[in-house]
């Protein structure tokens, strides 16, 4: 109830500076390098920060799911502190830590009030969190069999089986093909010895980025972030992810599934976050298939000829090339038909692009929407971590209405013509309809 009625306050309250414009996004560094990003709102006694680190998936090298079982155990257990501890302590003053990783990033998410002494506590606690997990032997084997049981659950799903083997498909032999969560086989191989060596490699000053947002003036949140930083060594950035390879030809890989429907994904590597085309690729996939029953998927596949509940496509960029997607889920028997229909309507909207009304329509809902995608503090961080971890410009978020509405037809069409080659898309069918002939691709 508390937290309700908190979301619903700071809603109220963010809503006419929001809509005016957006954010005041401030940026500086600290002794150690760590990158600070900080935004000033003092309507509610609160601050979220993030920590966040180039410490993805994509670092674990052929131990495919180190850095999320690092992250997954920073908090059970630090410096003197057992897991129940580190719990009172945040409860005591009303603070909420999370961890996690993606292929990009691993982060500590911290909120808490501001008052000084709760304050305190919640940073002096995360502070220790971040620079000396113990990384317990009993908690890592706890931890360890829960995700293994995770990973045995998600070979029991075709939709997961189909997201996994996608990624394999697009990527090969670079680190983004591997699940974040890892494999069965190399998450059993995984010590208490190499979470620290992770832990050691990566959680240091200068692979983190530190974003502030709430009711704390410049120098408090100067302070919060050496404070948060302090007791990291300073280490360095690591080196860049090798360069995306594109799929050199189409192929269509299936996987038969004792399931009543049928999953199916096809795509390519395309988009890394700051790309030139991004704006271009992303108003167009609103009107291809990222702007719900509106979108020329969903009228194709769903409305017009039945073929599926869920249908859609949308861009995921990334540091290095991320994928673009299409996908639904459909009965077994119509999965062939319904990869003809997304096929023939990607490649339709490839030649032609959005007529001018879908153009119109898409630029409308996409910037008539998009100041509540940020209407509280932690949305908020989440942009600003996205801003400052990628390196986009601190007035990403003022200037996107302005960069949507600037986006013509013309450019959709050339950026797409470009960018994507159905000659090199990859296809994922599992389920029962993976059995029909594949001469029906």
């Amino acid at each position: 109830m508390y937290a309700n009625i908190l979301g619903l306050m700071a809603l109220c309250l963010l809503w006419p500076v929001l809509a005016l414009s957006g954010p005041r996004i401030e940026h500086w560094q600290t002794d150690k390098g760590s990158r600070v990003y900080y935004v000033h709102n003092p309507e509610l006694p609160l601050v979220d920060i993030q920590v966040v680190f180039d410490a993805g998936s994509a670092r674990d090298g052929d131990r495919y799911g180190l850095a999320t079982l690092t992250a997954s155990l920073l908090d059970s257990g630090a410096g003197e502190w057992d897991a129940d501890t580190i719990a009172g302590r945040l409860e005591t003053v009303g603070a909420v830590l999370s961890t996690g990783a993606s292929r990009d990033t691993s982060w500590l998410d911290l909120r808490s009030l501001t008052e000084t002494a709760k304050l305190k506590t919640a940073l002096t606690t995360a502070a220790e969190i971040l620079a000396h997990p113990r990384f317990d032997r009993s908690d890592f084997l706890r931890e360890k069999k829960r995700l293994l049981l995770a990973l045995k659950q998600r070979g029991e799903s075709p939709g997961q089986i189909a997201g996994r083997m996608f990624f394999y498909a697009l990527y090969g032999e670079h680190p983004y093909a591997h699940p974040v969560e890892g494999e069965p086989e190399t998450v059993e191989k995984l010590t208490p010895g190499d979470l620290a060596g992770f832990h050691s490699k990566y959680y240091v000053a200068a692979n983190a980025v530190v974003v502030i947002v709430g009711a704390l003036e410049r120098e408090q949140a100067a302070e919060v972030a050496e404070r948060l930083t302090v007791g990291l060594p300073r280490g360095e950035s690591p080196p860049p992810l090798p360069p995306v390879e594109l799929p050199g030809k189409a192929r269509t890989l299936r996987k038969p599934f004792p399931s009543a429907q049928t999953h199916l994904y096809t795509g390519v590597p395309v988009l890394r976050r700051g790309d030139p085309d991004y704006f271009a690729l992303y108003v167009g996939n609103h009107v291809l298939g990222g702007g719900g029953f509106t979108s020329r998927i969903v009228k194709q596949v769903r409305e017009e000829r039945g073929l599926s509940y869920s249908a859609y496509s949308y861009f995921r960029p990334m540091k290095g090339k991320g994928p673009f997607v299409a996908g639904l889920q459909t009965r077994n028997d119509q999965a062939w038909p319904a990869l003809e229909v997304l096929r023939q309507t990607i490649r339709e909207f490839i030649r032609q692009g959005p007529s001018d009304e879908e153009l119109e329509a898409a630029k409308k809902n996409i910037t008539g929407g998009f100041v509540l995608r940020y209407d509280s503090n932690a949305k908020l961080a989440d942009y600003v971590a996205m801003i400052g971890f990628y390196g986009l410009p601190l007035d990403y978020l003022d200037t996107f209405a302005k960069r949507v509405n600037a986006v013509t037809r013309r450019q959709i069409i050339d950026a797409f013509r470009r960018r994507l080659d159905p000659a090199r898309f990859q296809t994922v069918l599992v389920g029962g309809g993976a059995v029909a002939d594949g001469k029906k691709e």
